[in-house]
């Protein structure tokens, strides 16, 4: 068994980025500019939200903060992001989820300018990803395929679960992974709420990603000898031994599937520090088609 170590991964990934931006700076380019905006006090997306401006300072790239309380109207939201669209000296920026209730995310979402869009969300992105155009991938897709790339884990001729259907993981994901490309021609399935043979499908895998939020849902009896098992999910489960309260959990339970399988991300450390890395390589995109 070996542990996909996804936060080695995305020291090297960042690492790669500085050095691209100080060649840029030599060559009096443009520094990278990522910008967020983050709607209310959701504790979980300011946590996330720092981590992201902490990585813009390690690369070199500036960053901008934009806070608005939860009660800003649907129409003033989307001015603000218009003028984030019209600011040249913004290379992309995301919109922060989860929105308040009341404002359309979908709506929101389609309203940043498509050579901004650094998280991959916006439709004409998303149809570009699925016809195989080059362009920004969601993050942590993205991540994954990076993983999946640098550890040279085979997908060619392999069968592929991917448990959940979600627009930012599952969906896109799958689409990756079933595309003519060196890290892709899997035979992919796309399992939900409403499958009826999950063990069965799972039993059958050579590389499972799941990312349904259910913390251990996933047992040693469930897997394939010597599949994959990329773990996307991640749940706070209390826990009174430890001095938070609260222990990290993925959706797989890692003790009784590790010793089954080939590969395993572990939660924390998989799949979630290589996604701040893939939305930093989107900004350096970004930033480069303006050269």
């Amino acid at each position: 068994m070996k542990i996909i170590d996804g936060k080695k991964v995305s020291i090297e990934v960042l690492d790669e980025i500085k050095s691209s931006v100080d060649n840029r700076v030599k060559n009096n380019l443009k520094i990278p500019h990522l910008a967020a905006i983050l709607v209310g006090n959701d504790g979980p997306s300011k946590t996330y939200v720092n981590s992201k401006i902490k990585a813009c300072e390690r690369v070199g790239f500036k960053s901008s903060l934009f806070k608005y309380s939860d009660s800003i109207s649907e129409n003033d939201l989307i001015d603000e992001i218009q003028k984030i669209n019209n600011n040249d000296d913004i290379d992309g920026f995301i919109v922060q989820l989860p929105l308040p209730k009341d404002i359309n995310q979908e709506k929101i979402l389609s309203q940043v300018d498509p050579y901004k869009d650094v998280d991959g969300f916006h439709p004409i992105n998303y149809g570009k990803m699925a016809l195989g155009i080059d362009t920004f991938l969601p993050a942590t897709p993205a991540g994954i395929i990076e993983l999946i790339e640098r550890f040279k884990i085979q997908t060619a001729g392999k069968k592929c679960l991917v448990i959940g259907r979600s627009q930012i993981v599952g969906r896109p994901i799958s689409i990756l992974l079933s595309q003519n490309k060196i890290f892709g021609n899997s035979t992919v399935t796309v399992a939900h709420s409403r499958t009826s043979n999950l063990e069965e499908l799972c039993l059958e895998s050579d590389l499972i990603i799941s990312a349904i939020g259910k913390p251990e849902f996933i047992k040693g009896d469930m897997v394939k000898k010597g599949s994959t098992i990329i773990d996307v999910g991640i749940t706070r489960v209390d826990d009174s031994s430890s001095h938070k309260g609260y222990r990290i959990a993925g959706d797989v339970d890692f003790n009784s599937v590790s010793s089954r399988v080939s590969f395993i991300t572990p939660v924390p450390g998989g799949v979630g520090p290589m996604t701040i890395a893939m939305l930093l390589k989107n900004t350096l995109k970004a930033c480069s088609l303006s050269d």
